[in-house]
């Protein structure tokens, strides 16, 4: 089996409060949760239990996959839904006096899962990203959600017993302790599927990539021989005395996972709460119960971590990948600049012939319309030359080497920044890069668009007379710039026309369906801009 990667979709920043008002797609992905939550809601109360709602809350599930998809500010209409249906419901007395500790107890398990969300976009974004590889991000927020719901339902469990109906210590740790099994079930069943749907409904106008959601049977049969064996040693363990031991299957789960990827891991999981839920739902003491859901709990989160982390390690290794051609695209680039010092030399002989039958054309110019004609085609044909060799160039710079594929523009630029950093160092140059939104996304050749991006930057080094060079990302209705703007010194006289560097640049550009523009300023500032297609959901 082949794992999927779980969609980040980062809203772009906002300015006001006008963020918090949900747009027409929030709305209806808002009144389907309602919908889902109301359901799942129902379905959790066969497993419930005294402090508690249920030892399996598929409506956390929900929550997070909303929150995780759509953005924690979503996180207060969340909030006002979730009230809504236990209004609904008749679990929230309006007519109580002690209402108010009510509505805080509904809210809170949303404003928890939001914060959690929140916080750990932020530690997934800009330079806290490399120790959080993806999928790795959402994987945490699955893990900690549930226990920060947990740790914050303390305060009340411990101050208003008569509301959470606890008794003691004891009866305040198995409450919680089954708030956090219940919710971590929940969402790791729950959440990943409908991220992975939302995925694949997102690609639907794509060309559709077989190989992503290939099903290798070999590997399906390994992971379900290992599956089976893992539950009937458990079964055997529990038939003669020793109890549910969850070990075998926590081993399988964890090879599973780690073979094959969050996928299989997640189908295996999904197997076996498939077959412990009927025998949980049935009458048994509340301590009976836990103890089977926390065994399967342990089980659960270990085999997702573990194909988290085989997920996060093939992701690493496609970026290291991908730097590496980036590396070899570097040395092609050097062998560019060299070649171009052939080039002028081979371009200033026609310019020389072009600049000498030019004066000779102003010389003659009253003598015979025979000699004009002459000087004219000699003209055309030396024009035509140069043309010539430009076009070999450009056909080197810009020759492919895969396909086009979305390309998130906050990748690109770091990619290339990493390449044109050390070269701004040797020459004196700060390279000022201001924040790209991750929703910024193009269909692209990576490294060639990164060729065409990195030419520019080079000649805003070269010219850039205060020692600054500033690269940035911003959006012009359904189309994306990427602007490299720097300032000429004064002994810098600005020039109109565009180099060999630059040409190679806007043929590649305009491969991809873009423009490049290149505008000097009456102050001395230059400006390039690259103005690209945008794909995605923002397009």
């Amino acid at each position: 089996m082949t794992s999927h990667a779980i969609p980040v979709s980062v809203p772009p920043p906002q300015s006001s409060l006008w963020c918090l008002i949900p747009d027409r797609r929030q709305l209806w992905l808002l009144g389907v949760y309602a919908i889902g939550f109301a359901a799942a809601h129902w379905i959790a109360s066969a497993w419930g239990g005294t402090g508690f709602y249920s030892l399996w809350y598929p409506a956390a599930g929900l929550r997070l996959a909303l929150l995780w998809y759509a953005g924690a500010q979503l996180t207060p209409a969340i909030a006002i839904i979730e009230i809504m249906v236990n209004i609904a419901k008749g679990t929230f007395p309006r007519e109580s006096s002690d209402w108010p500790i009510i509505l805080i107890g509904i809210v809170r398990p949303v404003l928890a899962y939001g914060a959690t969300v929140a916080a750990i976009r932020w530690l997934a974004s800009g330079s806290r990203a490399s120790v959080l590889i993806p999928p790795m991000p959402f994987s945490l927020a699955a893990v900690a959600a549930p226990n920060v719901t947990s740790l914050v339902a303390l305060p009340e469990s411990l101050g208003r017993p008569d509301i959470t109906r606890v008794q003691n210590m004891q009866d305040v740790i198995t409450s919680l302790s089954a708030f956090a099994v219940g919710d971590l079930l929940g969402v790791l069943i729950v959440a990943p599927p409908i991220l992975w749907i939302a995925e694949l409904m997102a690609r639907r106008s794509r060309p559709k990539r077989w190989e992503e959601i290939d099903i290798r049977w070999p590997a399906f049969a390994e992971s379900m021989i290992l599956l089976f064996a893992g539950i009937m040693i458990t079964d055997a363990l529990r038939r003669i005395g020793l109890g549910a031991q969850p070990m075998p299957a926590i081993l399988a789960v964890a090879w599973i996972g780690l073979r094959f990827g969050r996928a299989a891991a997640w189908i295996s999981l999904a197997i076996m709460t498939g077959l412990m839920l009927p025998h949980t739902a049935q009458d048994m003491s509340t301590a009976d119960r836990l103890q089977l859901h926390l065994g399967l709990a342990t089980i659960v989160v270990v085999g997702y971590l573990a194909g988290s982390f085989a997920d996060a390690q093939r992701q690493a290794r496609i970026d290291v990948e991908r730097r590496d051609r980036m590396l070899f695209q570097a040395e092609r680039l050097k062998t560019l600049r060299a070649m171009s010092v052939a080039v002028i030399h081979e371009i200033s002989q026609p310019l020389s012939t072009l600049a000498i039958e030019a004066k000779h054309l102003h010389e003659i110019i009253g003598h015979s319309d025979r000699e004009i004609a002459e000087s004219v085609a000699l003209i055309d044909r030396k024009a035509a030359a140069l043309s010539h060799l430009v076009r070999r160039l450009r056909r080197y710079g810009g020759r492919a080497v895969d396909e086009l594929t979305p390309l998130p523009l906050s990748a690109l630029v770091e990619s290339v920044i990493s390449l044109a950093a050390p070269e701004a160092r040797s020459e004196g140059v700060t390279m000022k890069v201001d924040p790209v939104d991750p929703d910024f996304v193009v269909l692209a050749q990576e490294v060639e668009l990164a060729q065409a991006v990195m030419n520019l930057i080079r000649n805003a080094i070269q010219a850039a007379g205060d020692g600054q060079v500033r690269l940035s990302v911003a959006r012009s209705g359904n189309r994306v710039q990427i602007i490299i703007a720097n300032r000429l010194s004064a002994d810098i006289l600005p020039k109109a026309g565009m180099g060999v560097g630059t040409l190679v640049a806007r043929a590649i550009v305009e491969a991809h369906g873009g423009t490049l523009s290149r505008t000097i300023s009456t102050h001395g500032e230059v400006r390039a801009c690259i103005a690209l297609p945008m794909t995605g959901e923002l397009a």
